[in-house]
């Protein structure tokens, strides 16, 4: 249950989607009970046949910023860089018009300090330095590098989704992926459960009285990050920013004491009502640093039940669903969809959990 190799298991590369559907309600949707490990198949626009009045959904608002730039150093050698975060420095040594950010940089050479990147939009920037896989860079635009991104950048598509931003036909991620109800700037990563919703769906889920509540999660980079240790216990999650208002703690708080369920979207929702419940059995409102890491023997205290996609092998996502669901439960459910033809990860198909 501790091994890494315990949350292994084999995908075909062709059913890893690459691609989003058409219509994003019409993905396949895998119903699994915890108590008896049924297996339901259903598509996620029947979604609304497994939620009940009284229910409260939990979505993350979170917003992807398009982080992903692709250009060139003055010599002409083409680079990618994609940006971890970024912040306004009070520094006056920077200069008007200049942001420092960390970022991951490919390029067919590693790029040393002080060599001069530009971009789209007549954005440039300087490296400053370099340490433990990640630059720091120090950005100018006359407009604002927030600004600078949301005109030349690209969505920061995860590693596992090889095709080109060129592709023909085209594409288009920053509708797909970015959840309909997103609103808060800060993800560099999609809160991928949440992208199979239509805002007819969420209508008529409020129509037959399901209360939705918001919070936030910024997904960040380390959600793709593999888990390097052979005992799992050992894994040091990475933190993310999230925002907990008190309007939705009290919604959630006063669910729980009347017994109905709790459901949240995706495993950054879990992961952020668990995270702000730990020192007590009722959800405390904030803002804060989320590094919990859920997996197997952990005790839930908020969620019933929990609508999720496909996770990678030996990923600390895979480790939460197993957390919840059971571990046998959760690779036989797996093995199912691969029988199934399944479409896995971020555009893929989705799993409720209940």
């Amino acid at each position: 249950m501790y091994s890494l190799k315990d949350y292994n298991f084999e995908l075909p590369d062709a059913l890893i989607a690459q691609v989003p559907k058409e219509y994003r309600d019409h993905a396949r949707l895998m119903i699994v009970s915890r108590g008896t490990g049924e297996l339901t198949h259903k598509r996620f626009h029947h979604i609304s046949s497994e939620l009940r009045t009284g229910d409260v959904l939990v979505i993350n608002n979170t917003k992807v910023t398009p982080v992903r730039l692709f250009g060139k150093k003055a010599t002409g050698g083409k680079v990618e860089l994609l940006v971890l975060d970024y912040a306004e420095l009070a520094n006056p040594q920077l200069g008007p018009g200049r942001q420092l950010a960390r970022c991951l940089i490919k390029a067919s050479k590693q790029c040393r300090p002080g060599t001069v990147l530009h971009f789209n939009g007549g954005l440039s920037s300087e490296i400053l330095s370099f340490d433990d896989g990640i630059y720091t860079v120090a950005f100018a635009s006359h407009s604002g590098l927030e600004q600078a991104l949301d005109q030349s950048g690209f969505m920061p598509l995860p590693p596992y989704i090889k095709r080109s931003p060129e592709m023909d036909p085209p594409c288009d991620d920053r509708q797909a992926y970015q959840t309909v109800y997103a609103s808060k700037k800060g993800a560099i990563a999609a809160p991928t459960a949440g992208l199979h919703f239509t805002p007819e769906l969420l209508k008529a889920i409020s129509a037959q009285g399901v209360e939705i509540v918001e919070i936030t999660l910024h997904v960040g980079y380390g959600t793709f990050l593999p888990v390097r240790v052979t005992d799992i216990r050992e894994h040091r999650m990475h933190t993310e920013i999230y925002h907990l208002s008190q309007e939705a703690a009290d919604s959630i708080n006063r669910a729980r004491s009347e017994g109905r369920r709790v459901i949240a979207v995706g495993t950054t929702s879990v992961r952020t009502l668990e995270y702000v419940s730990r020192d007590s059995v009722r959800i405390q409102a904030g803002s804060g640093a989320c590094d919990l890491f859920i997996y197997p023997g952990f005790q839930f205290r908020i969620i019933d039940a929990m609508i999720t996609n496909f996770h990678l092998p030996e990923s600390t996502l895979l480790m939460l669903v197993s957390a919840f669901a059971g571990r046998d439960n959760i690779l036989r459910a797996y093995r199912e969809a691969v029988r199934e033809k399944y479409r896995f990860f971020s555009y893929g198909d989705a799993m409720m959990i209940r």
